[in-house]
């Protein structure tokens, strides 16, 4: 059994353009699920601890037809995070950015957060995130002062799709600070940039990842055994 640490953003509200948002529940439950049905265990972190604030656009029919993310939502299952100062990243074979704008807020330079990557890489473990989850990577610095994913394969949400408006109060553009230090795409689902670091383009592409998380722990178990 391998331990992942699922990280998420507490929330971010923007009063003066009457915008809130936080984390994208697909993002965070189609991994989960996958995760723990193949025996791993999930553990939940964000900034402040507690309980983190949902973009609430992820639980529209539109996103969760079927209202089993909404379910899942409301059941509890990411209702108790551990505040990322409390984190021991010595214990996790990976870590896991979800996504939802709130990450490019309150993750992105979050130097908590990019000492347990970097914690978590140094390890040989896995980094990994997904749609705006691969924010804080770009400003992870690695002892060169080159960003954590500096020249490798990635993917994350693009910029073309963003909602009409989001772009102007958005603090930064995801695909291009992302393009600025990496090779960036957007015709891929998930991208391993390395055998450490796998990124995943949207919320569509959550499930995609945790099968891939799900491949490379096998992998590993088997390389250990």
């Amino acid at each position: 059994m391998a331990k992942v640490l699922a990280v998420l953003s507490s929330g971010h509200k923007d009063t003066e353009n009457n915008y809130e948002t936080g984390w994208w529940a697909e993002e965070l439950f189609a991994p989960m699920e996958i995760l723990q049905n193949a025996g791993h265990q999930v553990d939940l972190a964000s900034p402040k601890g507690g309980k983190p604030t949902l973009d609430q656009v992820s639980l529209m029919e539109e996103y969760d037809p079927e209202g089993k993310y909404k379910k899942m939502y409301e059941s509890g299952l990411a209702d108790n995070t551990t505040a990322l100062s409390d984190v021991d990243a010595s214990a996790y074979d990976v870590v896991f950015v979800v996504g939802g704008h709130g990450a490019m807020y309150d993750l992105a330079e979050s130097e908590t957060l990019h000492k347990i990557i970097n914690d978590v890489y140094d390890n040989g473990n896995i980094v990994s995130a997904v749609c705006h989850g691969p924010a804080p990577l770009v400003f992870t610095k690695r002892p060169d002062g080159q960003s954590i994913i500096a020249g490798l394969d990635v993917t994350g949400y693009p910029e073309a799709v963003e909602p009409e408006g989001l772009p102007e109060i958005l603090p930064f553009s995801l695909e291009g600070k992302m393009s600025e230090v990496a090779n960036y795409t957007a015709d891929e689902k998930v991208v391993w940039g390395n055998e450490q670091v796998l990124t995943g383009r949207d919320p569509f592409s959550a499930e995609a990842l945790g099968d891939e998380l799900v491949k490379a722990l096998a992998n590993r178990s088997q390389q250990e055994n």
